[in-house]
């Protein structure tokens, strides 16, 4: 199985509601899928969004990053040398992290498919099911309890609480969100590096005192002050985790050192791909860290094969954040994993089961 072409098209699916974050608002999913082919007839399918403000990546830098510098290195590659594939995709250029994370999406889908088993199998087996959170954006606060009982009647029994806006208005969001779900819920609490090492340490010291227990707290400082990160972590009883601040192993490999984070988000899109993902989740499991692995704003494409690797590496990753798919107003693939509000299912198919994407624009 040798690859023949690489093929793009653009995906546009609706949010059922505004994403509201720390760092931007976003109405719809627009993201560059990209179509691996090979000599046999065989397609794997990949997924990049666009998330300037968090890995640089642009739909224009995406498909320019493919196709002039990516493709060309990989036609006529043997799809069973995967090892070599994957170093070729790593080593081709700095950065361009989701553009790499499309192309090895596709590529392992492709190694499933040769092998004929879901990919979770080829990485290391695991039960095919698992349970995600949900995100609920940053907004009035009458909106996010509203959103938050909403998310519990539905199912979900962890909550991703976006805050990081106003560190005295964030305080008062969290804790009338908790007093809402009681104990329903687990409370997550994203600040998009929204806030400082101080405003951290004083939110989650007062909602300590108030008797508000977290599961824990994403990224509240900017993601290049590890400093920042590891003043909050010494001076809270609530866990820390490093999001922005982590993208591939040698990142990982110095916020263990500085014991910086107590907790490690893997996300394709930042690592480049499902190689560095499994590195990353080995190096965690060796100094006995625990990782969420987590998305952007994805479709099922690519937060299927996150769900893959979050199957495979369960011994690791324990915490999981994979609700891009529920947050579109539909699914716009045909078969692959199965999103089931808080549940998410694998079947028995090759690779990531993928048979058809609908309403894909090619580009």
């Amino acid at each position: 199985m040798k690859i023949t072409d690489i093929r793009f098209g653009m995906l546009r699916v609706p949010l059922k509601t505004p994403f509201k974050t720390a760092l931007r608002t976003v109405d719809k999913v627009e993201d560059i899928v990209v179509m691996v082919h090979t000599d046999d007839g065989h397609v794997g399918y990949g997924e990049a969004p666009a998330t300037a403000v968090i890995t640089g990546d642009t739909h224009g830098s995406i498909v320019d990053a493919i196709r002039h510098y990516i493709a060309p290195r990989l036609i006529g590659q043997d799809i069973a040398d995967l090892n070599r594939i994957t170093k070729l995709i790593q080593g081709t250029m700095e950065k361009n992290t989701s553009a790499k994370a499309a192309v090895e999406i596709a590529v392992y889908d492709l190694w499933g498919q040769l092998y004929d088993a879901p990919l979770y199998k080829l990485l290391g087996g695991g039960d095919p099911v698992i349970t995600t959170d949900i995100t609920i954006s940053v907004d009035y606060i009458d909106k996010m309890v509203a959103d938050s009982i909403a998310a519990v009647e539905r199912g979900f029994e962890s909550l991703k609480i976006k805050v990081g806006k106003d560190i005295g208005v964030d305080i008062e969001r969290v804790r009338a969100i908790y007093a809402a779900v009681e104990d329903r819920a687990l409370l997550r609490l994203d600040a998009n590096q929204g806030w400082t090492a101080k405003e951290a340490v004083y939110a989650l010291h007062t909602l300590e005192d108030a008797g508000v227990r977290l599961e824990l707290v994403e990224q509240p400082v900017k993601a290049r002050d590890l400093e920042g990160m590891r003043y909050v972590t010494e001076r809270v009883h609530t866990p820390i985790m490093a999001d922005e601040s982590v993208f591939g192993p040698a990142e990982v490999m110095e916020l263990i050192r500085m014991r910086a984070a107590d907790i490690i988000n893997i996300k394709l899109m930042k690592t480049g791909g499902i190689s560095n993902a499994i590195r990353i989740a080995d190096i965690a499991g060796l100094y006995g860290i625990e990782c969420m692995i987590g998305c952007m704003l994805e479709t099922s494409i690519s937060v299927a094969a996150a769900v893959h690797v979050a199957v495979a590496k369960s011994d690791v990753i324990t915490k999981v954040d994979l609700d891009g798919p529920s947050l579109c107003a539909y699914d716009p693939v045909d078969g692959g994993v199965n999103f089931n509000e808080s549940e998410i299912s694998i079947s028995d198919a090759p690779g990531l089961g993928i048979r058809e994407i609908r309403g894909l624009e090619p580009l």
